[in-house]
């Protein structure tokens, strides 16, 4: 077997904590259950049996409830622990089967490695895989180098990292999720996902895409099954024309519907138009929206806004003929208008809008003031049973007024502490000029009025009151220019001070300024306190222990004690700054102390050279121990280098998980998980550096009181996996 050199060069020792675990399970020997030849080939497998298959069957191994068929195994004895190649298959029970190009399998540690077009099937679903991890104890299966999974009718799953945990049904899929189903595509980067119910768990920036919307979230639920879900943090869906967003967001995909709780935005593309509240319903194939606490819509112009308030608003039709319906306390408010009635509704194509009250809201007491539907524009207050309002949607410019049965319109006498100017009659016919003016007013049928008549230097020359047919009034900047009566019955111009003063008012004058909305927020000062509700239903995203965590890796060290492949040092090199007291406790540790002084470089650490000639061959799992003096300052770098001074990240370092205690390395998997770049350079070179250092900075002097007091141990386990039949064996070069 071909042996490649390792190089270890030492800057500052370092190492971990040990942790007591005993893993307490009577040992069983591996049993050939049968071979076609057996071998021995000391020069290329010390102390191992060669096993080979005949013509009439594969080798066939047994531990446990797993059996093995290969072409080929490579079996040693002492350590309890088989390499089998070519056309492998492993059955553990009636329920797990995996087949690969390649499988090793420790009888102490009870994990399983597979390589080469790994696919393992279980009641439940199917993983393939270039690499798989495979713990029987735990009943887990663990890639971290790509893989699918397949799961009946509820898709077919692909992602950078995966873990199966058998006994529950569940995966934990991290990083590139992708769920692909006929009726969904679900990208995420962290996925929990149940088998046994099809039911998955999002995490992190994700979206669910169907043949008619978009959903994002960073915290979800989907039921691949049932097509339903639900949305926190930063939800949105996206339909053909609208946008929901909330915090909460819930959807039936099958009958194309949606609700939303809290902070609710819904944005009508086609008509610009914005609705907001905080609970809201939309029936998206019956194009239908409902929402309600402090509901508003907001329909956007060129140079203004609508604003539309109400108890409840709803939102019907055809994208091209969508009417807005504001319910119970509805009140409208631009820079330049605003009115109140009961309801409001609102025809975005014909641009009419309609402020009706309801019937069944009007007073029962005979002596009140009857609540009509009200408007204002500039200076003029109108009332009536039913005001009519009509836009031009091209221009963005109010068109003209109507107001049906009981008009009234009036205007206060700015000059005088009570007097008002009232028009009241039948009907009311009303024309905005450019600037969205009231221009010309005609009072139709049965028409009263009280003017305040000033001359051009705005002395009052006196009171004029009449009755006529119909008025016509025309306006300036809110003040009535000029008046002329059509069949006038009667009519006095009255002094001031001749005017009687239980006349100054016409019958069902009811001056109501106190209402007017003045400001958006005035759109809401009616309304009942409100507090959001708390959304509950799902928690935050856990982070998942290690696969390899520490009652496996007590496993695997009990085969460590067994046998292993140690890394010596091989030469030593002092820097970083002094005192150091470097001690060699063992061929494979050492101890290194730095008392306080001033560092000379700003990264302190263990360089580790590596040298190879195909990448492959760095595809051995090391167990890297770090122990850390109680008073010692704690690491926090450990990447992968071009060389020993190429830390920065200019130079694209492959940074990996560093953690006190035991930890797993595997140089190729995080090259070839890295990127493209990394893998075409390490591909083309034979060397590179693996750095476990200390860095707090460029300036020097934030290190100064830096302790570090570490032991260090790295060992290569014979049962180390190899990524196929061809790869070669990374062994440490002799102690000098």
């Amino acid at each position: 077997m071909l042996k490649n050199k390792i190089q270890i060069y030492l800057l500052i020792l370092v190492s971990s904590i040990s942790i007591n675990f005993t893993f307490s399970q009577e040992e069983k020997k591996i049993e050939i259950l049968y071979a076609g030849r057996l071998n021995i080939d000391e020069v290329n497998y010390p102390g191992a049996q060669v096993l080979t298959r005949d013509e009439s069957q594969q080798v066939h191994i047994a531990h446990n409830s797993i059996n093995m068929w290969s072409d080929k195994a490579i079996y040693y004895s002492d350590e309890n622990f088989i390499e089998a190649y070519g056309n492998v298959k492993m059955i553990e029970g009636d329920t797990i089967n995996m087949a690969s190009k390649y499988i090793e399998y420790s009888g102490v540690s009870q994990l399983a490695f597979a390589h080469g077009n790994v696919v393992l099937k279980d009641p439940n679903s199917t993983i393939t895989t270039d690499s798989l991890y495979f713990d029987r104890i735990n009943q887990e299966a663990f890639y971290r180098t790509g893989g699918t999974v397949v799961k009946d009718t509820s898709g077919t799953i692909t992602s950078k990292i995966g873990r199966y945990l058998m006994n529950m049904k569940k995966y934990r899929f991290v990083e590139d999720v992708v769920l692909v189903n006929k009726d969904a595509t679900i990208n995420t980067n962290y996925f929990d996902f149940y088998s046994d119910t099809g039911q998955g768990y999002l995490y992190g920036p994700s979206t669910i895409i169907t043949e008619t919307s978009k959903t994002y979230c960073e915290k979800g639920f989907y039921d691949t099954k049932n097509k339903v879900g639900y949305a926190v943090k930063n939800s949105r869906i996206d339909y053909d024309d609208r946008i929901i967003e909330g915090d909460s967001l819930y959807f039936d995909n099958k009958i194309s519907f949606a609700s939303a709780t809290n902070n609710i935005k819904v944005t009508d593309t086609i008509n610009k138009t914005i609705v907001k509240g905080h609970y809201a319903e939309v029936f998206k194939a019956k194009d239908s929206l409902f929402i309600t606490k402090r509901a508003l819509a907001i329909t956007k112009q060129e140079n203004d806004s609508i604003y539309m308030h109400a108890d409840k608003i709803m939102v019907t039709g055809k994208p091209e003929n969508r009417i807005l319906r504001a319910y119970y306390n509805a009140k409208i408010f631009k820079s330049d208008l605003s009115g109140k009635a009961d309801s409001i509704h609102a025809n975005q194509k014909t641009g009419l809008t309609k402020l009706i009250n309801i019937d069944k809201f009007k007073s029962t007491d005979l002596f009140s003031t009857k609540r009509r539907p009200i408007m204002w524009n500039i200076e003029n207050q109108m009332t009536g049973d039913t005001i009519h309002l009509l836009s031009n949607n091209e221009t963005e410019k109010l068109d003209s007024l109507l107001v049906f049965n009981n008009a009234f319109i009036i205007s206060k006498d700015t000059l005088t502490t009570d007097g008002y100017n009232q028009i009241s009659g039948i009907r009311l016919v009303g024309l905005f000029n450019d600037k969205n003016e009231l221009r010309k007013v005609d009072i139709i049928k049965n028409a009263q009025s009280i003017f305040y008549t000033r001359n051009e230097n705005q002395e009052l020359i006196g009171i004029d009151k009449a009755k006529s047919g119909s008025i016509s009034i025309l306006f300036s900047e809110g003040d009535i220019e000029e008046y002329s009566r059509i069949n006038q019955i009667d009519g006095d111009l009255y002094p001031e001070s001749k005017y009687p003063k239980n006349e100054k008012r016409l019958k069902g004058f009811d001056w109501r300024a106190d209402e007017r909305p003045l400001t958006i927020e005035d759109l809401f000062n009616e309304d009942e306190p409100f507090e959001l509700p708390v959304i509950t239903g799902l928690e935050d995203y856990i982070p998942q222990d290690d696969f390899f965590n520490e009652e496996l890796l007590e496993r695997i060290n009990l085969t460590h004690e067994k046998s292993y492949s140690s890394v010596p040092f091989t030469k030593v090199t002092l820097k970083g700054g002094a005192p150091f007291n470097l001690t060699e406790i063992s061929k494979i540790k050492f101890n290194l102390v730095k008392t306080i002084g001033v560092p000379n470089a700003a990264v302190m650490g263990v360089y580790l050279e590596f040298n190879y000639e195909e990448l492959k061959d760095l595809n051995k799992t090391f167990i890297l121990e770090l122990q850390k003096a109680t008073t010692s300052d704690a690491l926090n770098q450990i990447k992968i280098l071009k060389g020993i001074t190429d830390w920065n990240p200019i130079n694209f370092p492959i940074s990996l998980t560093l953690k006190e205690g035991k930890n797993v390395i595997n140089l190729y998997e995080s090259i070839m998980t890295s990127s493209q770049k990394n893998i075409d350079y390490y591909s083309g070179v034979n060397t590179l550096q693996l750095l476990i250092g200390y860095f707090n900075g460029f300036d020097l002097s934030k290190s100064t009181n830096t302790v570090l007091d570490y032991d260090i141990k790295m060992y290569l386990s014979k049962n180390s996996n190899t990524n196929n039949t061809d790869a070669k064996n990374i062994t440490p070069e002799e102690k000098k």
